[in-house]
Formats: structure tokens, sequence, C-alpha cells
């Protein structure tokens, strides 16, 4: 026995040697890097050693002012560990783990530190409590080893093999189903009893003592134990464990064991496309991880559910949903006290800003029985959180009060009640008060807004006096200052009182509140008169019943005089309106008309003119025309005057004719090529009475170079149903980008609108309804929402190169995303600017407050709730505004059309001539001078001027 002792003995201490000598090696290799280094350094070292102490007393000053900025705590450690001055980053570390949970790289950084430090065995308490307190934040097997392989130095310690072994069994619950990194645990915990058993060996040759053996057998038991628990539980490479299993026994592999491990490799064959994915996948793997849980939470074990959860949380430890559903799954399946209470615990020193976590977190505590201290001090935390809206400081405050009033034993009534109900019951009307105070002097002052604006704090309060404390006195006075927030106009506040007193007050009061109700109701007085009405039927008396129709009739009559006021005040707004629709109507086609015989009296500058301004109006990148109803364009064209000036051309042969082309073709078999497809399209549009608009769509920003359009696009839309035609509109020079695709039936147009922004040809398609804008000037369809979208958020900022998918890496963080939309010009390129669509409001105002302000690709974004501006009047190009505001002011070119220098060689005094035609063109023409007519002066302007004219014109001047 004592020989075992000291061979004990003396392998305990070979161990710890070991130890030693390898904390000695990795100091030396410090000392030597650390002397190469400074020997390159030293000019800069002064230098560096000021920057950094302003860097850190900057960050020491930002952290007293918002002690919450999780960024400034791990770069103040940086640069503290960089500095080498040990108590400050001791500190430094202290307050970040109060505050939140640290990272598995932060805290093997201050292990190894502190290990350093501490040699000495009266220390090493402190090193072991540090290990606790790193083991608590999340699953991470590789401090587990560093735990079980310090603690491994202190076994020449009292105790200290068995508490290695301790360390050890906690490890393997903790991390030992970790199916990638858990057999290094499980391969670390048999190495160590593996040494064990060399020194309870006897030495070579000597016959052991049956004391010996007995501890021999002991210490093999143990190992075997080992080696079927781990075969027995799915891990990454456990054949090798197997063979390792079948070399190392004597007495080989046995049929259960045996057994144990086909079924484990059965289930890590399940499992191992999952941790596939997982180690392919780019962090923070939500997605990819989520799917594992969901296969876990369908096989239904609640061990490997736990350890796949911990798993994702450690990658994923800012995301309050996945914290929201392991604690609920905890809540709900295991319910162990520990583990629910300090995985909740954990949730909001992650998230402290998430509401939901902190009122699961009050729940929790309650539903396992804390005392009302805890749940007082948890509660005063969440008050400290920062939370991001109003709403949330009104919902965490009525968690707390229902707490507040379960603890009160109203069974007995409040006549009755023990002493400590009594003092419960006045804790429970003091955080009433406190709470209303809070809303109106905290978040007020923060969010502008009370967060509780129907008082549904104050309605539950009067509502437990009515009922529990039989206090109706009380519970009219909260209803009276409920009233006087500005809810008096609401009939549903109304009606919630007199609910209240007519279930535990007395007519006279309901017949008080009914009255006031029909007084001061606007939303809905028909209603609250009605509801009166009903009352008195039941309980008044004829006098009241008489009071009650004088009082309604009265008010109603009141109220159908505003409502006619306000009707016709809308009807005038609306008729004033249409007439300046009209107006704009006519003024722009007199407009057209002007222009067109301006045209007109210049036949020689005609065509060219034409043919050049068609080439500005349908380049590549410019502004499509609005969409226009070809309707009876056959008809119109027979027509003179603004008639026709308002039908859309298609193929150059409905309406106004199309430019012609600028290039003279000689005759012959040429031409002919060229005109035969006009001539095919004509015999397919001379039939406007086939043309049907509501089986109809329009088609735009297509490019002008897209071959055989008519084809091409059938082919696109004949998924959507069948293609009765494709009308596209062609100028002179070829197809104008938007064409009209009508459909056989009605049925399919819904489906055809779904093919809007498509990209074809590298442009986005727009599709939309086919309107008569003849008939409705002012239609205008917008895909998109314009008013403020609280769970959507607007990004400015990114480059251009940004995709979708990297966006949606980006957000995915924040919460569920439903829809991300990037905004693109006409031609399909991408302006910097998109749109998150996510689950709900709270994940939309989250991704604000973390994504504002973030850098991507060298381009720094800012992030806002999506509230796009309202779409005015004065944004519509058509009708909102006169053609002289809206377009630039036409260049005047000669007779040969645009120069290659753009300088303009014309007398100054015809550019004063232009002027006052553009004034015309606005409506403000000035009078003809002399004698002459309007008519004559307008002709006498239109003319070509002469050389004599000229002069003529230059000796007035």
């Amino acid at each position: 026995m004592a020989a075992t002792g000291n061979a004990e003995e003396s392998q305990l201490q070979e161990m710890e040697e070991e130890a030693g000598m390898e904390r000695e090696m990795d100091s030396d290799e410090e000392e030597g890097m650390g002397i190469e280094n400074s020997d390159d350094e030293e000019d800069d070292s002064s230098e560096d050693d000021k920057e950094n102490e302003a860097e850190i007393q900057r960050l020491e000053e930002q952290l007293s002012i918002n002690a919450f900025d999780y960024n400034c705590h791990v770069d103040l450690i940086k640069l503290l560990r960089q500095e080498g001055e040990l108590p400050p980053l001791r500190k430094a570390r202290q307050k970040m783990s109060e505050l939140f949970p640290l990272t598995e790289e932060i805290w093997l950084d201050w292990l190894k530190d502190e290990i350093h430090l501490t040699e000495e065995e009266q220390n090493r308490e402190k090193v072991y409590e540090l290990f606790e307190m790193a083991v608590k934040d999340y699953i991470c097997p590789e401090i587990w080893l560093e735990y079980a392989q310090y603690s491994i130095g202190g076994m020449g310690l009292p105790g200290g093999m068995e508490k290695v072994r301790y360390i050890f069994e906690r490890a393997l619950t903790a991390v030992g189903l970790h199916m990638t990194k858990g057999a290094t645990v499980w391969e670390a915990y048999r190495e160590f009893e593996n040494v064990i058993l060399a020194t309870v060996q006897p030495p070579p040759g000597s016959v052991p003592t049956s004391e010996q053996q007995a501890l021999l057998n002991a210490q093999l038991e143990r190992i075997h134990t080992l080696f079927r628990r781990q075969l027995a539980i799915p891990l990454m490479d456990m054949e090798g464990t197997y063979a390792e299993y079948e070399e190392w026994s004597d007495q080989g592999v046995s049929d259960t064991v045996s057994q144990k491990f086909k079924r484990a490799l059965q289930q890590m064959e399940k499992s191992k496309p999952y941790e596939e994915t997982l180690m392919a996948a780019e962090p923070p793997k939500q997605a990819e991880y989520q799917t594992y849980i969901d296969y876990e939470q369908k096989e239904g074990d609640p061990a490997r559910i736990q350890i796949i959860f911990e798993r994702a949380l450690a990658e994923n430890c800012l995301v309050p949903d996945m914290w929201a559903k392991y604690t609920k799954y905890l809540d709900r399946q295991l319910k162990i006290k520990d583990l629910v209470l300090s995985s909740h615990d954990r949730a909001v020193r992650n998230c402290p800003w998430t509401m939901g976590l902190w009122k699961n977190y009050l729940l929790a505590l309650e539903r396992h029985g804390a005392d009302h201290q805890t749940i007082s001090g948890v509660f005063e935390k969440a008050l400290n959180a920062g939370f991001i809206q109003a709403t949330d400081y009104v919902n965490i405050w009525e968690a707390y009060l229902d707490y507040l009033r379960r603890r009160v034993d109203f069974s007995k009534g409040e006549s009755t009640l023990t002493l400590e109900s009594s003092r419960e019951l006045e804790e429970l009307r003091a955080a009433f008060t406190r709470s209303l105070d809070y809303m109106k002097q905290d978040v007020e002052e923060r969010f502008s807004e009370s967060g509780d604006p129907s008082c549904t704090i104050m309605q539950v309060w009067a509502k437990i006096e009515a009922l529990h404390c039989k206090n109706i006195q009380k519970a009219r006075e909260l209803w009276d200052s409920i009233m006087t927030k500005g809810n008096a106009k609401f009939a549903n506040m109304w009606l919630e009182y007199y609910n209240l007193e007519r279930s535990y007050g007395d007519a006279l009061h309901c017949r008080k509140a009914l009255h006031r109700a029909v007084q001061c109701t606007s939303d809905y007085p028909e209603h609250v008169c009605e509801v009166l009405l009903t009352f008195e039927r039941v309980e008044g008396s004829l006098e009241d019943w008489d009071a009650a129709v004088q009082k309604t009739e009265t008010r109603l009559n009141r109220v159908n005089e505003q409502r006619a006021k306000v009707a016709e005040k809308e009807a005038h707004l609306v008729r004033q309106e249409e007439e300046k629709t009209e107006q704009r109507r006519r003024a722009k086609a007199d407009k057209k008309n002007q222009k067109k015989g301006q045209k007109g009296s210049r036949p020689g500058e005609k065509r060219k003119a034409e043919d050049e301004d068609n080439e500005d109006e349908w380049g590549e990148e410019s502004e499509q025309p609005p969409k226009r109803h070809r309707g009876e364009g056959n008809q119109g064209s027979f027509r003179g005057g603004g008639a026709e000036e308002f039908m859309e051309t298609e193929s150059g042969l409905f309406g106004r004719r199309a430019p012609p082309c600028r290039r003279q073709e000689p005759p012959g078999a040429k031409r002919g090529q060229q005109i035969a497809p006009a001539t095919v399209r004509k015999t397919q549009e001379d039939n406007p009475e086939q043309r049907k608009d509501d089986c109809s769509v329009f088609i735009s920003n297509l490019a002008f170079s897209m071959e055989d359009p008519e084809k091409r696009l059938k082919e696109l839309f004949e998924s959507c149903g069948p293609v009765q035609s494709v009308r596209p509109v062609y100028a002179a020079k070829g197809f104008r980008g938007y064409c009209y695709v009508q459909f056989e039936g009605k049925t399919s147009v819904p489906e055809a609108l779904t093919m809007d922004r498509r990209e074809v040809d590298g442009r986005p398609m727009f599709v939309s309804l086919c309107v008569d804008k003849n008939k409705n000037p002012d239609f205008k369809v917008f895909k998109y929402n314009t008013n403020l979208e609280k769970h959507k958020i607007f990004i400015s900022g990114l480059p251009f190169s940004c995709t979708k998918e990297q966006l949606e890496e980006l957000c995915n963080d924040q919460g569920t995303i439903k829809d991300i939309r990037l905004v693109t010009n006409r031609s399909g390129k991408p302006k910097g600017l998109a749109y998150v669509e996510f689950e709900d409001e709270a994940q939309a105002s989250q991704a604000v407050v973390k994504l504002d302000g973030t850098v991507l690709q060298e381009h720094t974004l800012s992030v806002a709730i999506s509230n796009p501006p309202r779409r005015t009047a004065a944004d519509k190009p058509d009708f909102s505004r006169p053609m002289g505001a809206m377009m630039p002011r036409a260049m005047v070119y000669g007779s040969r059309g645009k120069g290659r220098t753009q300088l303009s060689l014309i007398p100054r005094s015809i550019h004063r001539q232009t002027g006052s035609e553009s004034k015309a063109e606005n409506g403000t023409a000035p009078k003809p001078t002399g004698g002459a007519s309007g008519d004559a002066g307008f002709e006498a302007q239109a003319k070509p001027m002469s050389n004599s004219d000229f002069a003529k014109m230059l000796l007035r001047k």
C-alpha cells in the first residue's frame, strides 16, 4: 500500500512538473517575443503609449455616460491588455461581466492572465470562482477543457483527485453531447484516468496484494465505464473510439455495448447532414441552426434539444427570437428551476433591450417561487434596460402589476384582509401610482408619448378597486382621470365605464355616464344614443325616457349638421379640383395645337426638328411617356385639332403620326421590305372594337433593342393565360420600349401583374393596368406604400455592388425577414437604397438601433423606420404642373439640326423673342403690337424671317 502511495505521489508530481514546464516555456516564448519586438519599437513606444492613454481615457469617459456600450467595453479591455496594466484590466473585465455575458475569447484571455499571476495555492480558489463564472455564460467546450486542465494542477492538494473528476463529470453533462467537440472532453477524461491507472499498476514481476488488485480493478472499471458511456452517444468519428476500445479491452466489446453503439451510429448518420451544413455555412448560421433545432424537436430528446439550442445561442447571442424560443421550450418542457432561471437571466443580459424577455423572466421567477425581493430587483433592472418603444414600458409595468395583484389574497374581501395582505394591497396601490408617474415623467420625456393612450393601467386599477376592494368611488375617480386625458371622444371608452358602473355601481351613475357619453362622443354617437335609450327602457321612468329622447335627438341633429357641412366642403374641394384638372387639360391641348401650328408653318425644318426632339425624348435612359388609352385611335386619326393629341400612337398608324426617319431610303426592294411590317401591323390595329382594356395590361421600360417584341412578350406572358394579342408601339426608328398585352379573359390580368419589375434584358419590366387616361387623368398606380411602416426599415448609403443576399445576411441577426427590396432606376441600376420588411415592429426597431451607422464595404449605412414622403400633386408630371414647368426650355436648332459644338450663334434679340414664345406657351402671351389681330400676329411670328426682317429688328434695338 505504501509503495502504491509513493508511486501515485511521484506520478502526480511528474504531471505537475510537466504543467509547470509548459507554463515556463510559454512565458519564455512571450519574453523572447517581447525582446525582439522591443528592439523594433523603441522609437515609437512613447508616442504609442500617449495615444493609448488618451484612447483609454476617452473610452472610460464614454462608458461613464453609457455603461451599456458593448463595443466600448471590448475596446477598453484590448487596450488595457496591451498596456499590461493588471488592476485596471481586471476592473474593466469585472464591470463588463456584470452587465454582459462575455464571449469565449474574452473569458479565455482573462483566465490565462489570472492563471499566470496566481501560482500560489491560496489564490487557486479565486481562479476556480472565475471558471465558475465563465461556464455559466455559454456552453463552451474549450473553457471546460481549460477548467479541467487547471484542476489537474491541484491534484496534490487534499481532495484534488475527487475535484478533478467532479469537474470532468460536470463538463460531460454540459458539453458531452456536443456532436463535433464533445469527443475532446471524453478523450481528456479517459486520458486522465489512464494516467491514474499507470500509478496503481504493480511493478513488473511483483505480485499485487488484494488491496492493490482492488484498486486496479476499480480503476479499470472506471475506464470501461467511460468507453461504454461515450459509445452510447452519437458523436462525430465515433468509429475510431469503438476501434480504440476494442484494442484497449482484453475481454473484447460486449453485445450490449455493440448494440448501443450501432443505435448511436444510426442517430449520428441522421444528424450528420445538419452538422455538415453548419460547418459549410458562414456565421452566424441562424437559419441552419433553426433547421437543426426543428429536427431535434421532432426527435424529442430533451438533452440534445438543449445542447443544439446552446450551440446556436453561442453564435447568435444577440438574437432575441432565439432566446425567446429557448426559454419558452425550457418553461414548457424541462421545467428545471436552476436551468430555467439561469437561461432567462442570460437572455436578458444578452438582449436587455427586448421587453418580452424581461416579461418572461418575471413570469418564470414567479412560477418557480422566487422571493419578492428577487422579482422586484429584476423588475428594477428591466426599467433601466433602455427599451426602444414607449409601449414596452407599459407592458413591463403591466406584467409587474399583475404579479403584485396575484400576491394579494382577495378571497375574504378588503375588510377582512390579514395584516400581510393589507401590506401587499398597499404596495399594489403604491405601484399603480408609481407607474402612472413613471409614464408621465420618464417615458413621455424620452419618447414624447406616454405609450398608453387608452390608459389601460388605470382601467385595470379601477377594475381591481371596484371588483376586489369594493371601492367604487376610487374607480370613478380613476375613470374621470382617464376621460380627461383625451379619451372622452371615443364611444368604446364610455361604454367601458358604463359596463363598470352597470356591474359594480348603481343606476344613477350609469345614467350620468351615458348622458355624458352622448354629449362628448364624436366617433360613434348613434351607438351611444342607442345604448342610452335601451337603458331607459329597462331602468328609467317616463321623465327619464323623455329626457333621453330629447338629448339624443338634439345631439344627433347637431352631428348631422356638422357632417353635412363637412360633406359640402369636401364636395366643393372636389369640384374645384375637377375644374382645375379640366383647365389643365384644355391648356395642354391648346399648347399642343399651337406647337403643331408652329411646326406646320416651317415645312423645311419640320422633319429634322421632330427627328432630333424624338431622339432626345426616346433615349435609352429617358423617362417614358405616361400610358394613354388608345380606345378609338383609328377614328381619331381622321379628326383634326386637339382630339388626336390624346390618342396613343401604335406603329405610327393611329392619332398623331410617328416622327419620320432622318434618312431617306432609296426606292426599291429595301423600302418595300421596311413598309411590309407596318402594313401587317396596320391590319392588326385597325379593329379598335376588338380591344378590351379590362383584359389588357400595359408593359413599359423595355429595351429599345429588343428583337421581335411581339413574339418575345407573348412567350413571357403565356404562363399567365391565353394571350389574344400583343401590340408593341413603334416609332420611325423602331420599337419605343412599351406595348399592350391583351388576354382572352380577365382572370389572366392579376397573374400578369405579378410579373411587375421582372428583369428582362437587364432592365426591370413594368407591368400595370390598362387605364384610359382621358377618362381618368389623375390615375396613378404606385406599387408600394407611402405611409409609415413600423415593421419595415429604410437603408440608404448602400454600395451599388450590394446584393440581396448580402443585405439579408446583414439583417438576419435582427429578426425574421419577410421581404427585401433593392431600389433601382428604370434601367435596373441600383440606387444604393433598400427596404427590409421584418415580422414585427420590435424586430424593425432593433434593426434600426443595431445597424444605423454600420459600415458595409467602406460605405456607412443610414437606417431608419420606413416613412416615405407622401406623393403630393406636385410630384405628378402629367397633370399637376404646366408643361413649361415640367420640361426644360426647348433648344432652337438650325436647318441642319443640332450642331457638334452646341454653341448658339443666334443674336440675343432672337433669344428674347424665343423667351416671349415660351411665355406664350405658359399662357401669358403678350398682346400683338400694331393693328393686326391676334391670329395675324401669331401667323407673323410663325413665318420664317428674311435678312431684311433681321436688319429691321436690329435697327429697332
